[in-house]
């Protein structure tokens, strides 16, 4: 008899209702409030209201269930369908856009993105990029390596952005960490570091998604200026 998927009238997820994909989506509301520590496979387990083995039933361990409720928020930051006539350039920006307002507003799940891609949302993710490149007039032997230049960017710097607040804010404050790193940065010898040292301000006032927009718009410039105008035959 298949399992169906439901609550309890005490707001529990009834037993019968157990499946890796309710497992993840609870896992990402606990990683959102306690973060990747504070996730244990007990407190799981009270808020399915399930047993420890029911949970290591469809998930081996932390490390893999903490990868598939990335990949969820990944999966979710573009669940949109791709429309056809979406220009490549458009639907580059704002696929990157997506995902980084998906990783920013989950700060823990952006290390844990795979790059090279293996999980299901991860590799939708690099197959939309290609799809928007192989729109372009780039010549065919030149998609992958664009579209893996492309997807890193997205990836890599998202989490080089997003992952550190996902510590920092916990500790400091992200307002106080880039400000004592400004105070540092000032401090420093301008002889030796001339940008560094001129350059506080824009470090303790500048905004994440700007900083990660800036870049992007740079690298689809680029990609802009090699293909050909021209759609694909």
């Amino acid at each position: 008899m298949p399992r169906t998927r439901g609550r309890a009238p005490d707001g529990k997820w009834r037993a019968d209702a157990l499946s890796r994909e309710v497992i993840v989506g609870a896992a990402v509301g606990l990683l959102d409030e306690l973060g990747e520590r504070g996730l244990t496979f007990r407190l799981l387990a009270k808020e399915l209201n399930t047993g420890l083995g029911a949970l290591y039933w469809h998930v081996a361990n932390k490390d893999e269930l903490v990868a598939l409720a990335a990949d969820q928020v990944l999966g979710d930051a573009f669940a949109a369908d791709l429309r056809p006539e979406e220009g490549a350039g458009s639907g580059l920006r704002a696929l990157a856009v997506a995902v980084f307002d998906a990783l920013d507003r989950h700060p823990w799940a952006a290390s844990h993105v795979n790059a090279p891609p293996t999980l299901a949302n991860a590799l939708h993710l690099l197959d939309r990029i290609g799809t928007l490149v192989a729109r372009t007039g780039l010549p065919a032997e030149r998609h992958f390596a664009v579209s893996t230049a492309i997807s890193y960017y997205i990836t890599g710097v998202s989490a080089q952005i997003v992952a550190p607040r996902a510590t920092i804010d916990a500790a400091t404050g992200r307002d106080d960490f880039l400000a004592r790193t400004a105070e540092d940065w000032g401090k420093l010898d301008p002889a030796d570091y001339p940008f560094l040292t001129r350059t506080t301000a824009d470090l303790r006032d500048h905004d994440d998604r700007d900083q990660f927009t800036t870049g992007l718009d740079l690298l689809l410039d680029g990609l802009n200026a090699t293909a050909d105008p021209r759609p694909p035959t």
